[in-house]
C-alpha cells in the first residue's frame, strides 16, 4: 500500500516559478522520474529552513537513478557565451560590412553605418548567440527553462546564466562594457 500524504514527508516543488504541491514521497519520487522535478528544481518541506535544489536533499539519491548531474560551470564550454560578451562590437563591425556591400558608395556606407540603418544585424547576432549558448547548456544537462526566454534581452539572459552556472558576471560586464563602447562610437 502506498503511502499517504498524511503518512509521508510533504513536498513543496517549484515548477514554472510557482509553488507546487504539496505531494507525497511517491509522488515527488514519480515527478523525479517523470523529469518534471530534476537538478536545480527548488523544494521544500516542514523541517527545511528554506527551500532548498533538489541535489541539496535526500532526493539527491533519487536524481542518480535517473540521469546524471549537469556538468559544472566549469566544464560547461565557454566559447558562445565569450562572443556574445563581445557581440555589441561584433556586431557594429558586422553593420560596417552588410553597408559597405548594400550601399552605392563608401559615403552613403557612412551615413547608413552613422543612422543605425542596419542597427538589426547586431540584434540578430546577439539573439542568435544567445540562443546558441542555450543549446549547449541544455546538452551539458542543464535547467535552462528559468531563463532561456530571456535571450531576446541579452544582459538579463547573461546576468541569469552566470548565477545558474555559479559563475562570475565577467561576460555579463564585458556584454554592458562593449554596449556603452559600441552607443559612443
Amino acid at each position: 500500500m502506498e503511502n499517504d500524504i498524511s503518512t509521508s514527508p510533504v513536498w513543496f516543488h517549484e515548477e514554472n516559478g510557482q509553488r507546487k504541491g504539496p505531494v507525497s514521497q511517491t509522488e515527488i519520487m514519480k515527478l523525479i522520474k517523470s523529469g518534471t522535478v530534476t537538478y536545480g528544481t527548488a523544494v521544500w518541506r516542514k523541517d527545511y529552513p528554506d527551500w532548498l535544489a533538489i541535489e541539496n536533499t535526500d532526493l539527491r539519491q533519487h536524481l542518480l537513478q535517473v540521469a546524471p548531474p549537469p556538468l559544472s560551470g566549469k566544464h560547461v564550454n565557454n566559447t558562445f557565451v565569450w562572443i556574445l560578451a563581445f557581440a555589441p562590437l561584433i556586431g557594429l563591425f558586422l553593420e560596417g560590412i552588410v553597408a559597405g556591400l548594400l550601399s552605392e558608395n563608401e559615403f552613403s556606407a557612412e551615413i547608413a553605418i552613422a543612422n543605425s540603418k542596419y542597427w538589426f544585424v547586431t540584434v540578430l547576432l546577439n539573439i542568435a548567440l544567445s540562443y546558441c549558448d542555450e543549446r549547449k547548456l541544455k546538452a551539458a544537462g542543464h535547467n535552462t527553462d528559468k531563463f532561456k526566454g530571456w535571450v531576446w534581452l541579452v544582459p538579463v539572459y547573461l546576468f541569469q546564466r552566470a548565477k545558474a552556472m555559479k559563475q562570475n558576471l565577467a561576460y555579463f560586464i564585458v556584454w554592458i562594457v562593449c554596449f556603452v563602447a559600441s552607443l559612443c562610437v
